[in-house]
């Protein structure tokens, strides 16, 4: 005789505690066999205001490579920039020693998807597209974001991708206007706007839960269903990120790279990603490294 294990339940109302409007909503969602969060997801108001901080100072961090990135220094002299303004106002690269990754950024230059390792031979030139990433840990809480950079004047090509990849940041955050959506609501708006212009949207790699710590749950990934992926509700922060390619989605690792992190455009077209960290409010979501 055999019997069906009772999947464990994500959302729960503490013993003694009167449920909540936010309570029900959950547990009305859960019931249905939506994927919910858990409480641990919720930040407090002083996490918020600590996450908050982190992310000031996240974006003055790109602010200042914005004011000084330009054709011939080397991604070198980035690094060096975002880890000097990072540690000199108190805060911590997060991506330096992470997991073994070198350096205090990722700077990723045309058909880098992501994860590009600052060099001193790679030297930005009249054209180039590059996206520099950035994490910051303040007091223990951490902000996440990216931005593409220019190189000079471009190709009508890139500049399009560039302007797209945009677009599909501000419509995933446009779904999260009001809470209790779903990953896979933004996840499904912005594939869809990428096709429509002709790119695809990468698969391997997602946003992510982030604030507590450098990667949580949920996975924010951009494509898939509708009311598929988490549902996200007030308190949670997490990231969305789209790496936009021009040719196909497929991505692989470079061949040159011995600490395996580096992730490039399989067919060797172009790729364009922008990064916010949102906090998810009772009136949407608040985009906490504008």
């Amino acid at each position: 005789m055999s019997s069906k294990k009772k999947k464990k339940q994500r959302w729960f109302v503490p013993a003694g505690l009167a449920p909540t409007e936010m309570d029900i909503l959950i547990m009305e969602w859960e019931a249905k066999g939506k994927l919910v969060p858990t409480r641990n997801l919720i930040k407090t108001k002083e996490q918020i205001e600590g996450i908050r901080k982190a992310g000031v100072l996240n974006t003055s961090v790109l602010d200042t490579v914005a004011e000084k990135i330009r054709e011939g220094m080397s991604t070198t002299e980035i690094d060096r920039i975002v880890y000097d303004y990072t540690t000199s106002h108190g805060g911590i690269p997060a991506p330096l020693n992470f997991e073994g990754y070198p350096n205090s950024c990722c700077t990723s230059i045309n058909d880098v998807v992501c994860h590009g390792i600052p060099c001193e031979d790679d030297i930005l030139e009249e054209g180039d597209i590059i996206n520099v990433d950035c994490t910051t840990i303040l007091g223990g809480y951490y902000a996440d974001a990216s931005r593409m950079f220019i190189i000079g004047k471009t190709t009508p090509e890139r500049q399009r991708l560039v302007d797209v990849a945009w677009e599909c940041l501000k419509i995933g955050e446009q779904v999260c206007s009001k809470p209790y959506v779903f990953v896979g609501d933004l996840g499904n708006a912005i594939a869809r706007h990428a096709h429509k212009n002709g790119y695809t949207v990468v698969r391997d790699l997602c946003g992510h839960g982030v604030g507590i710590a450098f990667h949580e749950e949920p996975d924010v990934e951009h494509y898939g269903k509708k009311g598929s992926g988490m549902l996200l509700v007030p308190g949670m922060t997490f990231t969305i990120e789209p790496m936009i390619n021009a040719g196909d989605w497929s991505v692989c690792g470079d061949e040159d790279d011995e600490t395996e992190w580096i992730v490039l455009t399989e067919d060797g077209e172009d790729s364009a990603q922008w990064e916010h960290t949102y906090l998810m409010t009772e009136n949407g979501v608040e985009v906490i490294t504008n």
